[in-house]
Parts: structure tokens; C-alpha cells; sequence
């Protein structure tokens, strides 16, 4: 392999020195004084970027530790983005997979760092639904129930929207958290809490190939769930997407096979 040039040479050192300075050189012949405001400028950039994006996780770390989070972000992570909007990704990257837990770490600090990206991800998202062949007044019951690509459902095992000072769980309830995140046609962004009947509905609703009725959706659900009184579990569950399509989780019908 051909030896790189020397000016790439000085970049790939300056660049290491940034992310690791107590352990890594700078190059020779820039002063320090002068160095320095580049080790400052890039930390505090990256720190408050991503302090923006995690504000929950940062305020609950500590100043300290959350320093000490972005900084071995920097240490061991390599990013394949050069995009500061993408960085709050690879954070949660870092975390998932090359972060190493301390003791004293919240028990829910990966939950939680996941649930505050997804807001930027989901401001961020392009994603556009396709209405042919969909009405926006359809019948749930009689038609196929149509979920919005703008509605993402995430099931933790920490209640991680209710996570504050105040609220610091030691242990995971039995019951899992189920939460709709979506945005509307106004690019506003909500979340809405789902009991385990109305998550299950809503992924069958996201899962019907069959192009299903949405009262076959439930009937189905109830029998599986072995739900005694499947038609009041159908009142119910028609009651519940009428609810989500007012908030444009689901945004309309399709017809149904059957």
C-alpha cells in the first residue's frame, strides 16, 4: 500500500488527537494554546448537539457523566456519517453496541436514549403515505383499516415517557410499555400510551396482508387473545381505531377482501 501523503498524515493525526487527547499526541508543530480551541470546539459542539436531542438522558447523567458519555462516543466510535443531523443515531449505535455499562448506569438508559431519538427521527423522516386507492372516510369495520408510514409503535420494557427526576425506576414492570409515536399532516408530532389489546390491533392492522376487514381484524384478535365477548371486544376495538384515525395514526380505509 502506497504511503499516504504527509498532509493526510497530519489530518489523521490531528483527527485522533480531537477524540482522545489524554491519550493521543498532537502532531508536532502546532501550539497547544492553538490546539486547544479546536479539542473545546469540537466536544462542546458535539456535546450540545446531542445534550439537544437527549435531553432527558443528559439532564439525568449528570454533567459529568454525560461528559464522560461523549467522550468515549469519541474514543471509540467511528461514525459513517459525516452529517451532524446523523450523529444522534450513531450515539444510539454506541450505545446498543460498543458502549460498555458502568454500575451505576440507569437500568433503562438505552430504552430511554431510543425513545427521545425517535422524535428527531420521525421529524426527520421522508417518508410519504401512498393514498391510492384509500378512503380517508372509509368504514373500519367493512374496509381495511390503512396505518400511517408515519406512525411507529415500539413496545419497552420501561415506561420510558414517564422517566424524570422524579421518576427513576429501579426495575422493569411486569407489564411492557406500548407507545404510537406519529406525526400528522401538519408535521406535528405526538405520542399516544396503547393498552397490549390496542398494540396488538394496531400491528395487525401494519401486518395485513390479507387486506383484511377491520371487524375481521378484531374478531381474529379476540379469538387469539381468547377474549370471552368478541363483540363487545369489536365495539371496543372499532371505538379504538376511530380514535387513532382522528389522530392520523391510521389514515383512512382500502377494501377489503372480505
Amino acid at each position: 500500500m502506497a504511503e499516504l501523503p504527509d498532509f493526510q498524515r497530519k489530518q489523521l493525526a490531528f483527527a485522533a488527537h480531537i477524540r482522545d487527547p489524554q491519550h493521543v499526541a498532537a502532531p508536532d508543530g502546532i501550539e497547544d494554546r492553538r490546539m486547544a480551541i479546536y479539542r473545546e470546539l469540537f466536544f462542546n459542539n458535539l456535546r450540545n448537539l446531542l445534550g439537544t436531542t437527549f435531553p432527558v438522558l443528559s439532564k439525568l447523567m449528570g454533567d459529568r457523566k454525560w461528559r464522560t458519555l461523549i467522550r468515549r462516543f469519541m474514543q471509540k466510535h467511528r461514525a459513517a456519517t459525516p452529517y451532524f443531523l446523523e450523529l444522534p443515531e450513531e450515539l444510539l449505535a454506541f450505545l446498543e453496541n460498543g458502549y460498555e455499562p458502568e454500575a451505576d448506569d440507569f437500568p433503562f438508559l438505552l430504552e430511554l436514549a431510543h425513545y427521545e431519538y425517535i422524535e428527531l427521527a420521525l421529524n426527520t423522516s421522508t417518508a410519504r403515505n401512498d393514498l391510492d386507492g384509500v378512503d380517508p372516510n372509509g368504514d373500519l369495520a367493512s374496509g381495511a383499516p390503512v396505518k400511517s408510514v408515519l406512525t411507529w409503535v415500539y413496545a419497552y420494557r420501561f415506561p420510558v415517557h414517564r422517566i424524570s427526576p422524579d421518576y427513576l425506576p429501579d426495575e422493569a414492570p411486569e407489564q411492557p410499555t406500548y407507545l404510537a409515536v406519529y406525526r400528522n399532516r401538519n408535521d406535528k408530532l405526538s405520542f399516544l400510551e396503547l393498552n397490549p389489546l390496542t398494540a396488538g390491533l394496531l400491528d395487525a392492522v401494519d401486518n395485513n396482508t390479507a387486506n383484511l376487514s377491520g371487524q375481521r381484524l378484531m374478531r381474529q384478535l379476540a379469538e387469539s387473545v381468547g377474549y370471552a365477548d368478541v363483540e363487545q371486544f369489536v365495539a371496543h376495538g372499532l371505538a379504538a381505531l376511530e380514535d387513532m384515525r382522528e389522530r392520523e395514526i391510521l389514515i383512512g380505509t382500502r377494501t377489503a377482501t372480505e
